[in-house]
């Protein structure tokens, strides 16, 4: 099922999609004419997000399919819990968040193999915009290199491995409906926004 009115911004670390989405933000602020926002993010700040960014901060240590499961748990309150994603889509809002199950499917199919995540994944709508912010895992690893601390899938072979991921599983989510969008991620931020903004705009709701 795709959920109308959510869109998604997806990529390895280091590709640009927290700021991308702070970018679409202050666009929305400052244009008083665009629908409602609903700007988020995966992991949530809800308790199983919190474990979710505890193990990977390195703080927690929990299996890979623990893992896997938690991240599921934590999207289904994401998207269902009140005042969740679909509830906002379904009231006329835009939501667009900062990561959503395409990274279970990349990142955990590395981590324990891709049978559990995409059973844990397989109820879950589909976004109506996937935008894929695509990097050469070289660069995008030397922007996050130097952080004071690295998390526990931030290394540079397992991130090559995440952007095969992502260009494997882009063409399956096209096939179902999702119309994806793949914007160059060493474009500069402001650049890239106008795609990504470009991207956004085709939306019905924006209409």
């Amino acid at each position: 099922m795709i959920l109308r009115n959510f869109a998604v911004i997806e990529g390895a670390d280091g590709s640009g999609t927290t700021t991308q989405l702070k970018i679409l933000e202050r666009r929305f602020a400052e244009e008083s004419s665009l629908p409602p926002l609903f700007a988020t993010s995966e992991p949530t700040d809800g308790p199983a997000g919190v474990l979710v960014r505890r193990v990977l901060k390195g703080e927690e240590a929990l299996r890979g399919d623990t893992l896997a499961r938690l991240f599921a748990a934590d999207r289904g309150e994401h998207l269902y819990a009140p005042d969740g994603v679909v509830e906002r889509c379904r009231r006329g809002e835009l939501a667009v968040s900062d990561r959503y199950s395409p990274s279970s499917l990349v990142y955990q199919a590395i981590d324990c193999g891709p049978e559990l995540p995409q059973s844990l994944n397989a109820g879950f709508p589909l976004p109506e915009l996937l935008i894929y912010i695509d990097l050469d895992s070289e660069t995008a690893f030397q922007r996050i290199s130097s952080r004071q601390k690295l998390e526990i899938f931030e290394r540079l072979e397992f991130q090559k491995k995440v952007r095969e991921g992502y260009l494997a599983l882009l063409p399956a989510w096209e096939r179902a409906g999702v119309r994806v969008a793949v914007v160059d991620g060493a474009l500069s931020p402001e650049e890239a926004g106008k795609l990504v903004w470009s991207a956004v705009a085709e939306m019905p709701i924006m209409k």
